[in-house]
Order: structure tokens, then sequence, then C-alpha cells
């Protein structure tokens, strides 16, 4: 698995991946996501939107970032600290262990402290996806208490 920058290459088959029905409620569209990075970076914060590949294969969309992005509302760990916003496998690949192997990926470039060092990595998700909370539970994430525009933080100490 391999982490790889949205480029004119790529963006347009990243936006075409999709996950199953049954999740499209729980992760915004890949095209949503990369325009909300385009957005959060033209204002000065950190946004990173990657395609997830297996060999030479695109099976995926993340998107990472560092710090907060100015909104009022954001719950304190984000501050100094980085942030999966997005990971989704398309329908088509799921089911095999990939999504695993991209957080296994995810976590080594966010160890690398590309921004700056870090005490927390820290993402949020849906109180009914049980499937992202079991895959971040097995990394050692643990939920802290705080809410993120209704979706449950969870925490990784780096």
């Amino acid at each position: 698995m391999r982490l790889e920058k949205i480029s004119q290459d790529n963006v347009w088959d990243v936006a075409k991946l999709k996950v199953s029905k049954d999740q499209e409620r729980f992760v915004a569209s890949n095209v949503e996501s990369i325009l909300e990075a385009f957005a959060v970076r033209e204002d000065g914060y950190v946004a990173l939107p990657f395609a997830l590949y297996e060999e030479d294969t695109l099976v995926g969309f993340c998107m990472l970032g560092y710090g907060g992005i100015g909104d009022d509302e954001e719950p304190e760990i984000v501050y100094g600290n980085y942030s999966i916003w997005r990971l989704m496998i398309g329908s088509s690949f799921q089911g095999k262990g990939l999504g695993k192997k991209a957080m296994e990926e995810i976590l080594k470039y966010v160890k690398s402290f590309p921004f700056g060092r870090a005490e927390y990595c820290w993402v949020s998700y849906d109180e009914e996806n049980v499937g992202a909370k079991k895959l971040y539970e097995s990394f050692g994430f643990y939920e802290n208490g705080d809410v993120d525009d209704g979706e449950i933080v969870a925490v990784l100490k780096l």
C-alpha cells in the first residue's frame, strides 16, 4: 500500500471511487473532500489528500490534516496534532484487509511529522460506524470524550 498525492494524473480516477451504498452516510464523497482540501489550503491551513494504491491499483482515498482550520467549535485536540479527516476504500476493494494496510501507511506518514511534532493523531466517526471504530481501536485509538460536528473523537498517542 502506498499514499500518492492527488495530481492531474489521478484526480479524476479518485473522484470516481465510491464506497458501498450503506457507507455513504458515514463519509463525504472524494469530490467533496478534494474540494474541501483545496479550500482549507487556500485559507492557509493544512489538508493533505492522498490516493491509496495497492501495487499499481487505485483502491482508496484518505485526507489528513494538521492543526485546526479556524473553526471556533473545533475540539481542543485539533491544535498542534494530526488528524485523519477521511479514509475510504472503494466498494469493489473492501473486505480484503486494505483498510488496515492503509492505516499502517497513514500512521507511518503521520509519525514522520511532516508538519511538525505532535503528541496525538485523532479521528472522528459516526457512532453507528462500527467498522470504523473497530479499525481505529485495532491501532490503539481510544475515545477521549470529545465530539466534533456530532461525531465521536478518538485519539492515538504518537
